[in-house]
């Protein structure tokens, strides 16, 4: 934890707010934190700075703000549509992109998709607004990716996608195209759709193809989903790109 993030739901006073749990036992275990260490903190989708530990006691911290005053680094110009991974990867990608600055994941069902990932607990709300803070703790940012769930891929293609790609260049991995270091402009606002394990049906890859998506090679290797998720977005934080 590089910083630590509040949500409006802790505050208990306009500049005082309570933390439990893994905060609580990250500040006591890891940080040794006593009355009147200052901690860096953050906003969720708000400002950083930092705060002093006002309380402490074995069940929770109370923080008092010093100040909020720094502006997060920016989102990157770039929004993810991704077939839905299995529940265990679930949780290490909703913290990278976070950490990472994607302002969108769009969450797609697809062939290759069992349906039964959609009843996983890590979809749940509460679960991945937990994982959304882990990362922007990690990557000592605030603003939140927003995740939007699309249950059926045809209904998607034909009635959803336009709405996400506007104004947006459309990228798709595949594996038997150019490099993405030749096709992508990474100072425009764009939007990479990523397949499964075993990757999009050849019917999906052309709907996206319809659909103005350009394919592009994350490289001669085969990735797991989340390293394409890592290659991709690190492409466009290296970028120079500022909003």
């Amino acid at each position: 934890m590089n910083q630590l993030i509040f949500t409006a739901a802790q505050k208990i006073s306009h500049n005082r707010i309570k933390c439990l749990d893994y905060q609580h036992v990250h500040i006591t275990n890891i940080l040794k934190g006593a009355p009147d260490t200052l901690l860096k903190v953050a906003e969720l989708n708000g400002l950083m700075g930092s705060a002093r530990i006002a309380s402490i006691t074995e069940s929770e911290t109370i923080l008092e703000i010093v100040e909020l005053n720094k502006t997060p680094p920016p989102q990157i110009p770039l929004s993810i549509i991704l077939a839905l991974p299995r529940p265990q990867m679930m949780k290490r990608i909703l913290q990278t992109v976070a950490t990472m600055g994607v302002k969108d994941l769009i969450l797609i069902q697809s062939n290759k998709v069992e349906k039964s990932f959609w009843q996983s607990p890590v979809l749940y709300e509460e679960e991945i607004n937990r994982q959304i803070i882990l990362g922007l703790e990690q990557g000592m940012a605030t603003q939140a990716p927003k995740i939007h769930f699309h249950k059926r891929f045809i209904p998607f293609m034909e009635d959803e996608i336009s709405s996400y790609t506007q104004g947006k260049n459309g990228y798709l991995a595949d594996m038997n195209t150019h490099p993405i270091s030749e096709k992508c402009d990474k100072q425009k606002e764009s939007i990479f759709a990523i397949g499964p394990e075993g990757g999009f049906t050849e019917n999906e890859v052309q709907r996206f193809v319809q659909a103005g998506f350009a394919p592009v090679q994350l490289g001669q290797r085969i990735l797991k989903v989340e390293t394409a998720i890592t290659v991709v977005a690190a492409q466009f934080q290296c970028s120079g790109f500022r909003a």
